[in-house]
């Protein structure tokens, strides 16, 4: 069986125009060009004694254990449990006795679903399903192992599914053989194998025995419904351990020997470590040393926070070229946006020319300021650096990424570097990036014993990479009847996603990554723009500029502005027409029924009111990614405080392997969300923030919100991922709720300001 080839440590590159068109053929270039690559790859996991590998997601041992590899990260979003739920469901284990373990790096575990999505672009979409084709490979060849986007189920439950089938079949064909019966009249519930009548055998008495027969050309998946784990609310795996803290997290890992460091790397954008004051450093109580890079100074102590006083005292000194971030700077670089030669039209139907012109046209401007990701777990990460190699811990969203990066910065192959993938204290995408994973490494290497570097809130609020800013000028043309005719967006923003590849992919330096793509319209930095109502005559334009502030992966990504400019536009349409919001709505939706329904239940279980003057009532809907969903609120000001009585959300996400967990983050999409229309932003100058503490934030607190209501709509579609979905309708149903209550159409966020 082929193995992957070996590659030389170093940053991967994206894909571009030269890449795809091998052999100047376009399709039939890529499948000469490729056709001797390998189509099958190994599994390269370790099995402990006892343990027998069944296949790239499934171990089992002796005992009965069931040992499900997880290839994506447990950011808090459940993936440890719901990934080996569909494992055991269809292998019929016994839930008590599944067990959880993070995967290697590997093209088995490639998520191409989050590849295709990021890496398409002109040339992919030209080439059709060859360019997806492409896209697939890339990703499987390169072991993309990303977690992100809501994609871990929808990329990996076949896969998952189809293990615990094998290993089933292996398992009955193992028992039939020792019973002198046909395979196919055995069959295993709650963890044992039966013959349809009273003989019984344990799965670990014939695991070893199992893994000799072969399995059918298809797999026979289970049918019915007795005994089905899918579709249960089980326990969450790792809820036990988180609760009495047994858990480890990146802070958690202990080493013999082990120090801990602190770091500083100056203010945002191309800052250069000029000065520092290594006298006064050196008398703290438990300092060891200082180490020096071009770009941050970390301090190693014998605990962390003689390290971060021993940075306080250094007092290291930055030079910053370039103009300094600001919130001025950029808001005037989102309005130069408009009037730059690089704007262009990205998705567009019918032709608003004729509809606009001479017409009276509504049009309104809104503006979105950067949203930090404020995760509880700041960057951590542990390393342990010898002659032979490096060994580091760390919570990461792209793992294969990580270690090359790693092995770049060392020096080292690839081989030489292991990564042992962590669970994240949240995370929100803001892990995406390895930034700590690799100056652990450094400061290690250059101490010589273990170092575990913690990054200090200040310097995690400093050095984030947030959501994008964008402002949006709306325009649209009412019909008679009060239907839509017409809908032009333009939308001004740098794009998140293109500056997180260039950085984590390509290895560009933050600020080189933000000016990469000051000039190139993208589509991610404007998804969830297209309009989901039927409009005749609709166009979505994008600017991009380079704002000054790295930007990087977070939940939701662009839909979190995208839905606040659709939905606030469309509330301000429906006043506009004398029409009852909800009604405006449904009548543009006949040919999306899923969201309609998923509209009028959240009105119907909310007691809509029709938007009426004072009833602080406001409705908001959106589709991403084969999920629906729509939210209608309850909200007020009181004092110079937003309150929200009521949050109800009415969802549709298909069939749901664990429909508690998909609550879960259905809930915690709704507070993400309320987080980013009341705070979650800082003001910027002379390339700071002006405030780091979370206190300060201006975050919901249990006293800001009431009754968090979760309607999930039955529904025999796929499981779509649920992570994003919830989070970029509130604030646009907090804002239209505020405008019943207030009079005042709020454009802006946060709602009230971030001063």
């Amino acid at each position: 069986m082929a193995r992957f080839p070996r590659k030389k440590a170093g940053p991967i590159k994206g894909i571009d125009r030269r890449t795809l068109l091998v052999g100047g053929g376009a399709a039939a270039g890529l499948l000469i060009a490729w056709a001797a690559w390998p189509r099958r790859y190994a599994p390269n996991l370790n099995a402990a004694p006892g343990e027998t590998i069944i296949n790239a997601f499934l171990k089992i041992d002796r005992s009965g254990q069931i040992i499900v590899i997880v290839p994506q990260t447990e950011t808090g979003q459940g993936v440890t449990t719901l990934l080996p739920q569909i494992v055991a469901d269809e292998l019929g284990a016994d839930w008590r006795t599944v067990a959880v373990q993070s995967a290697p790096v590997s093209p088995l575990y490639a998520n191409s679903l989050l590849a295709r999505e990021w890496l398409a672009n002109d040339w992919t979409r030209l080439l059709g399903d060859a360019g997806d084709w492409a896209l697939g490979q890339y990703a499987t060849r390169n072991a993309l192992m990303l977690t992100g986007g809501g994609t871990s189920v929808p990329m990996f439950h076949d896969a998952c599914r189809d293990a615990g089938a094998a290993a089933r079949i292996l398992l009955c064909k193992a028992a039939a053989a020792n019973w002198d019966i046909p395979w196919e009249s055995c069959d295993i519930q709650n963890g044992l194998i039966s013959d349809g009548g009273d003989r019984r055998m344990k799965i670990g008495d014939v695991v070893e025995q199992a893994v000799g027969f072969d399995l059918p050309a298809i797999l026979p998946l289970r049918q019915g419904q007795d005994g089905r784990l899918s579709g249960q609310d089980l326990p969450r795996l790792d809820t036990p351990s988180k609760i009495d803290g047994s858990h480890n997290f990146a802070a958690d890992i202990r080493l013999p020997d082990m120090v801990y460091a602190s770091i500083r790397q100056g203010p945002i954008g191309d800052a250069i470590l000029a000065g520092l004051d290594e006298r006064s450093a050196s008398g703290v109580t438990g300092f060891i040393k200082l180490i020096r890079q071009d770009r941050w100074l970390a301090a190693v102590a014998t605990n962390w926070w003689a390290a971060n006083k021993a940075l306080d005292l250094a007092d290291p000194i930055f030079t910053l070229r370039g103009t300094p971030v600001s919130s001025a700077t950029i808001d005037d670089a989102l309005e130069a946006a408009f009037s730059g030669a690089s704007g262009r039209r990205l998705y567009a139907q019918g032709d608003l020319l004729p509809v606009f012109e001479g017409a009276t046209i509504l049009a309104s401007e809104y503006q979105v300021d950067a949203g930090l990701h404020l995760a509880l777990e700041p960057l951590c990460a542990t390393a342990r650096v010898s002659d032979d190699g490096a060994e580091v811990w760390l919570a990461t969203q792209a793992p294969g990424l990580a270690r090359a990066a790693i092995a770049d910065a060392l020096g080292l192959p690839e081989t030489a570097v292991a990564l042992y993938p962590l669970h994240a204290g949240g995370s929100f995408g803001r892990k995406m990036d390895w930034d700590a994973g690799v100056q652990a490494a450094l400061i290690a290497r250059d101490l010589g014993r273990p170092v575990q570097l913690l990054w200090s809130r200040l310097e995690d609020v400093i050095q984030d990479r947030p959501a994008a800013p964008a402002h949006a000028r709306m325009a649209a043309k009412l019909g008679r009847n009060g239907a839509i005719e017409g809908w032009l967006a333009k939308v001004a923003a740098p794009c998140a996603m293109t500056q997180t590849w260039a950085r984590i992919a390509d290895g560009a330096p933050p600020h080189e990554a933000a000016a990469a793509s000051a000039d190139k319209a993208s589509r991610l930095a404007v998804a969830g723009m297209v309009p989901p109502y039927a409009i005749p005559n609709w166009a979505v334009d994008h600017y991009p500029c380079d704002v000054g502030l790295p930007l990087g992966f977070t939940r939701s990504n662009a839909h979190l502005h995208s839905a606040f400019f659709t939905e606030s536009f469309v509330d301000e349409l429906a006043h506009l027409a004398g029409m009852e919001a909800m009604s405006f709505r449904i009548q543009m939706l006949g040919g999306n029924p899923r969201l309609a329904h998923c509209l009028s239940t959240a009105a119907a279980m909310g007691g809509w009111q029709g938007g009426i003057a004072g009833s602080g009532q406001g409705i908001a809907t959106h589709m991403m990614n084969g999920a629906y969903a729509a939210v209608m609120v309850e909200a007020a000001v009181r004092g110079n405080r937003l309150s929200v009585g009521r949050i109800i959300a009415a969802v549709d996400v298909g069939d749901q392997v664990n429909p508690d967990i998909a609550r879960q983050q259905i809930e915690g999409g709704l507070i993400y969300g309320l987080a980013y229309a009341m705070g979650a932003s800082v003001p910027y100058e002379r390339g700071l923030p002006t405030r780091a503490i979370l206190g300060r934030m201006n975050l919901p607190r249990l006293s800001d919100i009431g009754e968090v209501t979760v309607e999930l709509i039955r529904s025999t579609a796929p499981p779509a991922g649920v992570t994003d979905l919830a989070a970029p309708l509130v604030a646009p149903a907090i804002a239209n709720a505020l405008y019943t209550w207030t009079g005042q159409r709020l454009r802006s966020l946060p709602l009230l300001g971030t001063t």
